[in-house]
């Protein structure tokens, strides 16, 4: 999974294994360590809720969690949809959560692994490029 802050949105990619664990287990989490002890990392989460409607992220200083109903990562993941997007009410205006599968590249010089992206749907042999 990974994690892209840009302003007062914030995106999540998802490889193929990350959306089976999230579609499967209800969860899943990744975190990026700055040094030592728990309180140097930063964590983000996508988890699958039962009792809520609407998209929704919290942040507690050290983790970001974003809360998104069952029902809508199901159909989700079991489609050929590319993204979940909301926008959150905050006190200072709003927040886009946006959650993606990620593609595999089509051009350009890549240095992220590619191997657990999805196939990219504008390539029709599926064949990465880069």
């Amino acid at each position: 999974m990974k994690l892209r802050i840009n302003g007062n949105s914030i995106r999540l990619r998802l490889g193929q294994s990350d959306v089976y664990r999230l579609a499967i287990n209800g969860a899943v989490e990744e975190f990026t360590i700055f040094g030592g002890g728990r309180g140097r990392r930063l964590g983000y989460e996508i988890h699958a809720t039962r009792d809520e409607t609407v998209v929704r992220a919290s942040f507690d200083g050290r983790r970001i969690v974003v809360h998104v109903p069952a029902e809508m990562i199901t159909r989700w993941a079991g489609s050929d949809q590319v993204g979940i997007h909301a926008m959150q009410p905050t006190d200072q205006g709003e927040l886009t959560v946006l959650i993606e599968k990620d593609f595999a590249c089509i051009d350009g010089d890549s240095a992220e692994s590619q191997e657990d992206a999805f196939p990219n749907p504008a390539l029709a042999d599926g064949t990465r490029t880069c």
